[in-house]
């Protein structure tokens, strides 16, 4: 306990008020969520009447910051001493590469039917600067493209479906776009598998929010330099990725100000960038489900999903898998993060190459089953 003379300014009167009181030394750290209570010998509350804002908006405010200051999903913070490639190397032991352990996963697969979930920014294409130029390879669609003709195969992405299709063309893929919330299978003249045409949207009621959100942050964030909006139909993405740091704290409060009017939305962050979502409980988790049962996979043992993507919304999915005991979570980064996941491939290139090496496996024993 030490002695502190706190001064807290008064804004109504315009005078400070110094109150000399015993306050443990915790009570400085970054993020204090309530004051101290009433106690004897000595001890001060201040009410929460006096300034409102500057405990809990602004210990919210920072530790928005401090997530957004971190990749995602959060990288792992060594507890010991290890040093940073220890460290990794900790982490890959129970995070192994999916191309070393290859061999192991397909044999894993043997009598069922895998079925291919896929992320698309940090995933398929890489993160760039300008989110309207998060275009795939060639080399990368070919790939999605064989893969596709041996595997039930989706792609569940943040982004507005129509807007992820555009990169990517395949018409032969299921698209979940917005977390999950706008998905539709290919045409069933082009699909081998149940219920091509699936189509669902569970938050359609939400649409003409989303879209008045929208606008008011396209308004609000001019202020911000490098901020971009992007309306992904079932929900609002505010990219950070050119936005300076020292302008963070500031994006955040004008994006949380806004929703304090919407609370049938919810504010969460992938990565470099804030959504707003509907408030309802779905999300790429959800969609991996709904897809399962939409192919007939429901409840069968005879089912390998495969899930792959790079950001702190693919943990829903990946948890998903976890929970039932029951297919692959592989994790996109260089570096080591928490996560349910339990492979990993450090970028798109070793994506593309392990997509490769899975239609090489299934064209070589489909050539073994003909000779037989």
């Amino acid at each position: 306990m030490t002695n502190q003379n706190v001064v807290v300014p008064d804004a109504k009167q315009g005078i400070d008020i110094t109150i000399a009181m015993a306050l443990p030394k915790s009570l400085f750290s970054p993020a204090v969520p309530e004051p101290l209570p009433a106690a004897p010998g000595g001890y001060f509350t201040i009410t929460r009447k006096r300034f409102p804002k500057m405990t809990e908006t602004g210990a919210k405010t920072s530790s928005w910051v401090d997530s957004m200051r971190d990749s995602s999903p959060s990288r792992v913070k060594s507890t010991t001493s290890l040093s940073e490639p220890e460290d990794k190397n900790s982490w890959i032991v129970n995070h192994p590469s999916a191309l070393n352990m290859f061999e192991q996963i397909v044999k894993g697969s043997k009598g069922k039917q895998i079925v291919m979930f896929l992320d698309y920014d940090g995933t398929l294409s890489p993160i760039v600067e300008d989110p309207d130029r998060a275009f795939m390879t060639n080399e990368m669609r070919e790939a999605v493209k064989d893969v596709a003709r041996y595997f039930p195969t989706a792609i569940v992405t943040g982004r507005c479906r129509n807007k992820v299709y555009s990169f990517v063309r395949l018409s032969e893929l299921y698209y979940a776009g917005s977390h999950g919330m706008d998905i539709k299978g290919p045409s069933k003249n082009s699909c081998k598998y149940k219920k091509g045409g699936v189509l669902f949207q569970p938050a359609s009621e939400f649409l003409p929010m989303i879209d008045e959100v929208y606008n008011v942050l396209l308004e609000r964030t001019k202020s911000v330099p490098g901020a971009k909006v992007e309306n992904n139909k079932f929900c609002v993405s505010v990219h950070f990725r050119c936005v300076e740091e020292k302008m963070w704290a500031i994006l955040v409060e004008q994006v949380r100000s806004i929703l304090n009017d919407y609370p049938k939305l919810r504010l969460t962050q992938g990565r470099k960038v804030l959504e707003i979502r509907p408030t309802i409980k779905w999300d790429k988790g959800k969609a991996l489900e709904f897809l399962l049962e939409s192919l007939g996979f429901a409840n069968s043992t005879d089912v390998l999903p495969v899930y792959i993507g790079d950001d702190q919304t693919d943990e829903d999915a990946f948890k998903v898998l976890r929970n039932r005991g029951q297919g692959l979570g592989i994790l996109v980064s260089k570096v080591p993060k928490e996560t349910n996941a339990s492979y990993s491939l450090q970028e798109p290139k070793e994506v593309k190459d392990f997509l490769r090496r899975l239609v090489e496996w299934k064209r070589s024993s489909l050539q073994g089953q003909c000779r037989v």
